[in-house]
């Protein structure tokens, strides 16, 4: 199938790719000039396993292309995908500017019937306002004759593993409400679907509630475990024993029940605000939801509490090594990172910060630019130089495995704050370090605990 997407972030790209992979012909377009000169010599702007190869090898095949033209883009597709950005506004509402003005420049362009797929994460009602949106704009130009069908396609990508989660989905949701595009995307979707039915078709509204709620239901998830943990450290308890045993039903699994320093990234913050202003919108207090969304505020700025518990209050003068700035790992996406929240707190407490990041040092620069308290280090061990305490923030891989004898040795307050729960307590104490983690006891027997 002809198929036009409009936007190349993390969306829209990651779903091109899967889509030319597979045989259709892909044409992405983008009003970011650079953006689009980089891909088409299939450079990637987004760290994502998997990504560029794809990229290169459907560049080379034909099935893949990038352009600024969006007339070519109209010209091309049957289905016009829209992967644009819904960031938040400052009432928590997501921003559908750039949503509705693809819409109005597809049908501005269009000469023939086409079906518009929305990827982007919308609040409910969104297709009915962009169905309404171009048959408005299709009348204006007298061209009234022409058909349109809008489709909710929500995504359900995990940024680390986005590539895979398209290849391979758990489930495909479709709303819709006509045979046409019903029958356009299964015929689209059909190589994603060999092994068991994936597609699951429905209302427009029900398919664009689906994704918030599912993101609400993660993030619940993760601030309970985080409360848990924080109230497993008052009673000296180890909550990786506990999580063990709450996993071990399978009516709650394991999934997203581990303890950490909150969430972050691009989706699980910005959508929760949209579905609380979506409820208090239509009269309704959704509590759950902003306790969900006050557990993690607060959960953000733990790294800082510990630090501060035990090197005291006055933090002028201090050198904190980080370990990971992205907000999770096998991504650059510093979007709402635990980090952030910790770096930025160290620099009002007057600290320096020596970090490091597989992935993510020149989006850091990027966002903090050249500042005295800042030193983006070449390795881990480099970060250790002058430093008082190690914080770990991302669990990358290559932070799994340490010497404990040498941090004891280069760390001024022998001291590790490890937001990720990576290391084991016993072997940290044994070999004299403090170690503080996220839900396990301060107190095991002959540890150094502040």
């Amino acid at each position: 199938m002809d198929v036009s997407v409009f936007g190349t972030g993390y969306v829209g790209l990651v779903q091109a790719v899967a889509l030319a992979d597979v045989g259709h012909n892909v044409v992405c377009v983008d009003i970011d000039g650079q953006k689009v000169a980089q891909l088409q010599r299939a450079i990637a702007p987004i760290h994502e396993p998997g990504l560029t190869t794809l990229i290169e090898d459907n560049l080379k095949a034909g099935r893949l292309s990038f352009t600024t033209q969006a007339q070519d883009a109209v010209n091309h597709g049957e289905l016009m995908f829209i992967a644009v950005g819904t960031p938040s506004n400052e009432d928590g509402s997501a921003d559908l500017d750039h949503v509705i003005a693809v819409a109005r420049d597809i049908a501005r362009l269009m000469h023939s019937d086409k079906t518009l797929v929305i990827k982007s994460t919308v609040p409910v009602g969104t297709a009915d306002l962009v169905l309404e949106t171009v048959i408005e704009q299709l009348t204006d130009l007298g061209k009234s004759e022409l058909k349109v069908h809008v489709v909710s396609n929500p995504e359900f990508l995990k940024e680390g593993s986005a590539v895979a989660d398209c290849m391979r989905p758990d489930r495909i949701i479709v709303g819709c409400a006509h045979d046409k595009p019903r029958q356009q995307l299964s015929e689209l979707y059909a190589p994603f679907n060999h092994n068991r039915d994936r597609l699951m078709f429905m209302d427009n509204r029900s398919a664009e509630l689906v994704k918030y709620a599912a993101n609400a239901m993660l993030a619940t998830r993760i601030s309970f475990m985080n409360e848990m943990a924080n109230l497993a450290e008052r009673l000296d308890v180890d909550i990786s024993a506990v999580r063990k045993g709450i996993g071990a039903d399978p009516r709650i699994g394991y999934h997203f029940i581990y303890p950490g320093a909150g969430f972050g990234g691009s989706c699980f913050p910005k959508d929760l605000k949209a579905l609380i202003h979506t409820a208090e919108s239509h009269g309704l207090e959704p509590h759950m939801l902003k306790t969900v969304r006050d557990v993690n505020e607060q959960q953000r700025h733990v790294l800082f509490r510990k630090l501060k518990a035990h090197l005291g209050d006055d933090l002028r003068g201090k050198v904190i090594a980080i370990w990971g700035l992205a907000f999770k790992p096998n991504t650059d996406d510093m979007r709402e990172a635990t980090s952030r929240y910790l770096m930025e707190a160290l620099w009002d407490a007057g600290a320096t910060v020596h970090a490091y990041d597989p992935e993510a040092m020149t989006e850091c620069r990027r966002l903090y630019g050249y500042r005295p308290d800042l030193q983006l280090c070449a390795t881990r061990d480099d970060t250790l130089q002058c430093a008082d305490a190690l914080v770990i923030c991302t669990e990358w891989k290559a932070f799994r495995v340490v010497d404990f004898n040498q941090l004891r040795e280069r760390l001024k307050a022998r001291l590790i704050v490890d937001g990720r729960n990576l290391y084991n307590p016993q072997q940290a104490a044994d070999a004299g370090l403090h170690y503080l983690s996220i839900g396990l006891p301060y107190r095991l027997p002959g540890a150094l605990y502040a």
